[in-house]
């Protein structure tokens, strides 16, 4: 079976790996031909920990190609994915403009029955309009299938997801096509779940959106525990013990970021609002989270003082460890009130990189941590890479100007580094 895969970003990539590593025979499709050629090469274009060496030896064992010329790749392939962006437009609502350019080249391009797998994170309903803008496109009646099938992969941890997931979800309302996608992941072994089409992108949106009200209710609940000298931490602890609340997703700090909970829980808010639903809770997990970064620099200020020609050490920019997405990451925004506020900023990421365009007098990116921290008044830890556990904080006391430690995502022990003579701020420590 030849299986094409549309759009070869960080989930068309994962897919297209995955599918090869399984033993089937894939080719890799964008207009992008920059993007193409770099994956030729095996050169990933953007990080995530241990696919790079899993392209290299898929490429070098010749078991996935790249291609930019569509009507080639169509009528050659008897399954395709869609893994196309479906970004955020300013009223919330999914773009899905690459899902039916993709959609209508197929139309335009097959000659026989194909078996369509929607992979992009798509609003309910899209299913049912990817059918029609395929058949709109069709010289002449052509059969094909298109079944929903999300993905559930976590930025930094995606090759592991991609191999061991905890369910796979397939939404169709033709039983033949549905079993011809579960054998497609046989060798995995996992749960799959069979639904509607619609159902199945409400699956999506419904995790991811409870993913992110998890974090804003640890968020808004460490605001009170500041209040009232609790630990946020000991009582997610506490919390995590019961096996109907769980561990994850319990940690307080600067709020989410990424490219899909922001986008996916604005989509959501918009489907309802188009039905007529006012989504209330899911409102205030956006309001929360927007605040939380004014929130956790309101704490800084009060411990700090006015921020006006002060010296700031920014670790961390990915929204997360493990990648190089600054999609909504919440580093941008606390730059950007930092510059506003007169500030002075070094900034320290293992991976992940400003564009030269942001950068000027008051904003430069360094190589070295112990560069950021020489001379600074504060340090905000944004990111929780292993590098910051990892470092000596003791000696970095000696390199800083002052040793306030606005502790973004409650990743170090405050106790400890109180102890050595820094103004620890955690986000609801007491």
């Amino acid at each position: 079976m030849n299986i094409l895969v549309a759009g070869v970003g960080y989930v068309g990539t994962t897919t297209s790996l995955l599918l090869a590593e399984l033993g089937w025979r894939v080719t890799g499709f964008d207009t992008n031909e920059d993007k193409i050629q770099a994956l030729r090469k095996g050169e990933l274009p953007f990080y995530e920990p241990g696919l790079d060496e899993l392209l290299k030896k898929q490429v070098k064992q010749k078991n996935i190609a790249f291609h930019s010329d569509m009507a080639e790749a169509v009528q050659q392939h008897d399954v395709i994915f869609i893994c196309v962006g479906t970004p955020s437009l300013p009223n919330g609502e999914a773009d899905l403009t690459y899902v039916q350019q993709v959609a209508e080249m197929i139309g335009s391009l097959m000659q026989e029955y194909k078996l369509i797998i929607m992979k992009s994170t798509v609003p309910v309903g899209t299913q049912r309009q990817v059918v029609n803008w395929i058949r709109s496109a069709q010289f002449r009646p052509v059969a094909f299938d298109v079944v929903s099938n999300p993905e559930f992969l976590r930025e930094g941890n995606a090759l592991y997801d991609a191999f061991h997931p905890d369910r796979i979800v397939i939404g169709s309302d033709s039983i033949a096509a549905a079993a011809q996608v579960e054998s497609l992941y046989e060798p995995l072994n996992s749960p799959v779940l069979h639904t509607s089409p619609s159902t199945a992108e409400m699956i999506k949106y419904a995790s991811n959106s409870f993913l992110a009200a998890k974090i804003s209710y640890m968020n808004e609940l460490a605001r009170l525990c500041d209040r009232v000298g609790v630990s946020i931490a000991d009582v997610a602890k506490g919390m995590g013990y019961d096996p109907r609340i769980g561990s994850s997703f319990l940690q307080a700090g600067i709020g989410y970021g990424g490219s899909c909970f922001p986008k996916d829980v604005k989509s959501l808010l918009y489907t309802a609002t188009e039905h007529g639903i006012d989504m209330q809770l899911l409102k205030q997990v956006v309001s929360i989270n927007t605040t939380q970064v004014q929130y956790a620099l309101d704490l800084l200020q009060d411990r700090a003082g006015t921020l006006q020609d002060k010296s700031i050490a920014v670790l961390g920019l990915a929204f997360k460890p493990g990648t190089d997405d600054m999609r909504e990451a919440p580093s941008l925004s606390i730059i950007a009130h930092l510059l506003k506020h007169g500030a002075k900023i070094k900034v320290h990421d293992p991976i992940a990189r400003l564009q030269e365009t942001m950068t000027g007098d008051n904003l430069a990116q360094v190589k070295d941590i112990d560069e950021a921290l020489r001379g600074a008044e504060v340090a905000i830890i944004c990111t929780e890479w292993s590098d910051y556990a990892q470092l000596d904080w003791q000696e970095m006391r000696q390199l800083m100007k002052t040793p306030v430690l606005l502790d973004g995502r409650n990743m170090l022990d405050g106790k400890q580094l109180q102890a050595w003579g820094y103004r620890y701020i955690g986000i609801g420590n007491g």
